[in-house]
């Protein structure tokens, strides 16, 4: 079978564990596939994914392999494959816009941003470089909060038909206008923002729908996060921690057995911690009754390298993406958008989601079989 062939927006410590992971995984056997969904989706495993392209604003990454520029400060992820060949592909000028928050420019970890001494990309230098590369997926890696860059690399995704991986808190797949235009073009898109394996989102509404399945009354709840790369540093602006906030809230409320009032419940990023470099730790605290009007409560210290535990699931919506490409079907991919995201267009619990993502990926088999 051919490479799924990919093109990468933003190469920082999320892209570094992905492609160091797609080389892990290389020599390995499908007992080994921790992280994944499966070793194989419709026939293709982990290593049969290629990056053709990559874009980035900072000069310590634009214009060098992609293959060195993921190991570029100021990317502090767990390096756990150092040792990966030139991969020919070098990374390219990509769009400022809002892709960095300004009072990240001063910060000795960041001040490299926009520097760079190669133009700005504007959309035809973009969609020509997706053509020519042979892209048909890309993955948005951009900081929470680039709203105007997503939406400019989603456009550019629509114009070279190439199907949207939607990893962040901007709202492409949950816009309904968006969708449309996707599914008018017959280009697939998952989204938005991206659930870690076992993070703390995915922690939270678990436990907020066992709450429920045990009726439980779960009357407050918080979720408290600290970490040291640069995605906590830019979401020190709080002006940009908006739709982060919805997303990762919206995540747990849609498990809940029925809504908390706003000021029950608080979700979100908390500090910038720099010694944590990319260890993010999530405090979690839980508040209910149990039978009898009983009070409960439940606290929970979760810590993750935060880059590595989104990777695998990086991974199973690229593969989901490309069968979708193969079976010509267009727009949201709900199924999988519930499964591996917190903000899909279409909530629902994981065991459903999952559930429907299996059948998902099963009816695209067959439909590859019988073509």
């Amino acid at each position: 079978m051919n490479a799924i062939q990919i093109a990468i927006v933003g190469v920082g410590n999320c892209a570094s564990s992905l492609i160091q992971g797609i080389h892990y995984y290389r020599d390995k056997s499908p007992e080994d596939a921790i992280g994944l969904m499966h070793w194989k989706v419709g026939g293709y495993g982990p290593s049969d994914i290629r990056v053709v392209a990559a874009f980035d604003i900072d000069e310590r990454k634009v214009g060098r392999d992609v293959h060195e520029a993921i190991f570029a400060e100021p990317n502090c992820t767990t390096v756990f494959q150092a040792d990966l060949p030139p991969s020919g592909v070098k990374v390219s000028m990509g769009a400022v816009l809002d892709g960095y928050s300004e009072h990240m420019a001063e910060h000795p970890a960041s001040r490299s941003f926009v520097k760079s001494s190669q133009r700005e990309a504007d959309m035809d230098a973009v969609v020509k470089i997706l053509k020519d590369s042979g892209a048909e997926v890309m993955l948005n890696y951009l900081p929470v909060g680039s709203e105007e860059a997503t939406r400019f690399y989603a456009e550019c995704a629509l114009r070279a038909g190439v199907a949207f991986v939607n990893c962040i808190p901007v709202f492409i797949a949950s816009d309904p206008e968006w969708a449309e235009r996707f599914a008018r073009k017959g280009i697939p898109l998952i989204g938005d923002d991206i659930k870690a394996q076992l993070g703390a989102t995915i922690t939270h509404r678990v436990l907020t729908d066992l709450f429920a399945r045990r009726g439980v009354k779960l009357e407050r709840t918080y979720q408290l996060n600290t970490g040291g790369n640069t995605d906590f540093l830019n979401m020190l602006n709080q002006s940009r921690l908006a739709s982060k906030r919805e997303s990762k809230t919206e995540a747990v409320q849609a498990v809940a057995a029925s809504r908390l009032d706003d000021q029950n419940i608080h979700v979100g990023p908390s500090d910038y911690v720099p010694w944590q470099n990319d260890n993010k730790v999530c405090f979690l605290r839980m508040e209910g009754k149990l039978f009898g009007d009983v009070p409960m409560n439940l606290e929970l210290r979760l810590s993750v390298e935060d880059s590595p535990n989104s990777a695998g699931v990086a991974i199973d919506m690229i593969r989901c993406a490309k069968l979708a490409l193969l079976n010509g079907q267009g727009g949201v991919i709900d199924s999988a958008s519930a499964y591996f995201c917190k903000h899909p267009r279409r909530q629902m619990t994981d065991d459903q989601a999952h559930a429907e993502v299996e059948q998902f990926i099963s009816q695209c088999v067959e439909q590859i079989k019988a073509a």
